[in-house]
């Protein structure tokens, strides 16, 4: 809409390992491609790649280890408490390798997304890519979707579509998916700046004239 004040989105990225698609996000906010920032990065594994990714462009970041918690619901509450502390608008998954509890979702309604690498709802959970190619489909792709208590169940958010080719490999296939996630990853978040993008109860409030 003309005359809209967008305000950039505040970022909390979740990750384990490479943290690629931390680097898509982080390299669109600094080219000015996406309205948001990403303001800590979290993760569980101290050796994630990550971590020199954060350090790199001066992000904080924090190291929370399962192995420091008596119980899995200490762990997720004090995942959860960064977060909060922290004051960020959005918790961006970025191959963060726990699921993601109902204790937490409660805490942050509407606030989670994921890329995941497959056209959902096809493909969910583990290994997308490798399930898409073994079922001899001939078109797969990425999505990125509201994080729900389901698995890869949530509100899909925008979606980009990948040709299985007659020499790919799972390796090759999964190269050119997780491409067009670095692409689509921060789109995403741009649409839920300028409101394109609504988790479900809001969709329904406004939906019913309730916000505008």
């Amino acid at each position: 809409m003309s005359g809209t004040v967008i305000k950039p989105l505040r970022l909390a990225v979740l990750a384990s390992g490479r943290g690629s698609n931390l680097q898509a996000l982080i390299d669109a906010s600094e080219s000015g491609r996406m309205d948001g920032k990403v303001a800590l990065l979290l993760t569980d594994n101290p050796n994630a790649y990550a971590i020199e990714r954060a350090k790199k462009h001066d992000i904080p970041f924090r190291i929370i280890e399962r192995k420091d918690f008596a119980s899995r619901q200490a762990f997720d509450s004090a995942f959860a408490d960064a977060v909060e502390e922290s004051g960020v608008d959005i918790v961006a998954l970025a191959g963060f390798m726990r699921i993601i509890s109902p204790s937490f979702l409660s805490r942050f309604p509407g606030k989670v997304i994921n890329v995941h690498p497959s056209l959902l709802p096809a493909f969910p959970g583990l290994d997308a890519q490798k399930q898409a190619f073994e079922y001899g489909v001939k078109i797969t792709g990425c999505t990125v979707h509201f994080v729900d208590e389901g698995v890869d169940t949530g509100p899909i958010i925008i979606q980009s579509a990948v040709p299985v080719l007659p020499e790919d490999t799972v390796e090759l296939l999964s190269a050119r998916i997780l491409e067009q996630e670095h692409i689509i990853y921060p789109k995403a978040v741009t649409m839920i700046a300028r409101g394109e993008a609504l988790p479900p109860e809001k969709f329904l409030a406004r939906m019913n004239g309730l916000v505008s």
